[in-house]
């Protein structure tokens, strides 16, 4: 009977090892960091964002808060937002690399996860700049935007990408 369940079970062992494994190492990563503020990556995000914003006409700088590691958007002549660590969508970018890798099939593995990261990077670029447009020009629909719709493109994205990679790579079948 077990023998049945063997091919699942090893693929729930493999998303989980591959899960907890980038999650302490994520970890460890911030650790490193708590002192200086916000972590590298995430200033990196909040600069993308702030650029964009800047080209698409809103006027938008950064303040850090590093006691609190957060950095503030000033946009259009206030603060709208704040940008955290969990706005940098590691955490989503983990659960979308352990999933896939859970279905491994060679160098095509690869090249869909860093096509995927890209994707997943590029849109949560897009939703935080989003998300300030919309507190900066629109703030009745902040706290909706925040917790409901924003969030629900960026996990959309990652279901999305997974489907694709269940239809056409993970289960296809090799021989066609």
């Amino acid at each position: 009977m077990l023998k049945d369940f063997k091919p699942v079970l090893g693929i729930l062992l493999r998303f989980i090892i591959i899960y907890l494994v980038l999650l302490f190492a994520y970890q460890f990563y911030l650790n490193s960091f708590k002192e200086q503020g916000l972590d590298p990556f995430s200033r990196m995000v909040a600069r993308q964002v702030m650029f964009l914003q800047n080209t698409m006409g809103f006027p938008s700088a950064l303040y850090d808060d590093i006691p609190k590691q957060q950095v503030w958007f000033h946009v259009k002549s206030q603060f709208v937002t704040r940008m955290v660590e969990g706005c940098n969508a590691i955490s989503v970018m983990i659960l979308f690399l352990s999933f896939v890798f859970a279905f491994y099939k060679g160098i095509k593995t690869f090249v869909f996860v860093v096509l995927g990261l890209i994707l997943l990077h590029i849109m949560n670029v897009l939703r935080i700049s989003g998300l300030n447009i919309v507190y900066s020009d629109y703030p009745q629909y902040g706290k909706m935007s925040h917790d409901y719709v924003f969030p629900a493109l960026i996990y959309g994205s990652v279901v999305v990408l997974w489907l694709v990679w269940i239809k056409f790579f993970a289960l296809k079948n090799e021989n066609s």
